[in-house]
């Protein structure tokens, strides 16, 4: 399927910022067999002094880049013409969870894409024995494979989608206390689950297609940036991308922007601007299937 998208986040200021230095984890992700960038540019209103373009160690692609002068309103986003690739739900080869926990036991690798790095805590990722608990229920001689789409389906009934009910600083055990929040909220708390068990789990984000109402046009704007899980599955098996917000594995209507182990490794704007008062931001997203 192919997708033009396009990302537009708006900052305005109460009173002008002079200038700053940002990173910017916006553009989507080539990823053999499964995803490819035919085109990708970002945008920027006003434009940076001057930007470059990195990789982080999970091997995001990311811009740094320096603003100069006083700015009521900044504007920053992406537009890109991207072929997802993968359509069907992997076969299950995975593991059961015992034989998974004996397995990473032996794991000494420490690349990128290690599990290693997405067994224990991270920034905004903590044990929890109440959610630890809720896991335990799923626990058992399944498949990993399995476990994770029960643990998510289970998420998915138990959790309400409620833009009001969290921020982006909401601590997870926070949002499932209330069982309201957005993908963000819906994303850790899973991760936090799976973590409990033995299971390597990470943050994905990217954009997500969605369809509008039968006869309804398509709305400009619509869509948002998205996020959702990926999971260790043991060795034969490698990460599969679980979306618990809408109970589902991650396919052809799910764009991978970059993966890391929370929000924090993939945010995508960071940095600092000299200010003082307050800022509110709103982001816009399209995404657009051609064929």
């Amino acid at each position: 399927m192919l997708y033009d998208i396009s990302l537009a986040i708006n900052y305005k200021y109460e009173a002008a910022a002079d200038g700053g230095r940002h990173v910017f984890r916006m553009m989507p992700k080539d990823i053999a067999g499964i995803q490819r960038v035919v085109a990708a540019s970002p945008t920027f209103t006003p434009a940076p002094a001057e930007w470059v373009k990195r990789t982080d160690f999970f091997g995001n692609d990311f811009i740094e880049a320096d603003f100069v002068g006083s700015q009521s309103e900044m504007t920053f986003g992406v537009r890109a013409r991207v072929e997802r690739l993968l359509t069907e739900v992997p076969e299950d080869r995975s593991i059961s969870l015992p034989e998974l926990k004996a397995g990473l036991e032996n794991f000494l690798s420490v690349e990128a894409a290690s599990p290693l790095h997405f067994l224990g805590p991270s920034a905004r990722i903590k044990p929890a024995v109440e959610i630890t608990a809720y896991a335990m229920r799923y626990a058992g001689d399944l498949s990993v494979m399995r476990t994770v789409s029960k643990i998510g389906n289970a998420l998915h009934s138990d959790m309400k989608f409620d833009a009001k009910a969290t921020t982006v600083d909401t601590p997870v055990l926070d949002a499932f206390r209330k069982r309201r929040g957005v993908c963000q909220d819906f994303t850790h708390v899973m991760i936090t689950a799976l973590r409990s068990l033995g299971i390597p789990a990470g943050y994905v984000s990217g954009f997500l297609r969605t369809d509008p109402p039968l006869g309804k046009p398509r709305l400009e704007g619509a869509d948002a940036m998205h996020a959702w899980v990926q999971a260790w599955c043991g060795p034969d098996a490698g990460w599969i991308e679980y979306d618990p917000t809408n109970n589902c594995f991650a396919l052809v209507n799910h764009i991978v922007v970059a993966r890391g182990r929370d929000y924090s490794d993939v945010s995508p704007v960071r940095g600092l601007t000299r200010m003082f008062g307050e800022q509110k931001s709103t982001q816009k997203v399209t995404v657009t299937p051609l064929a």
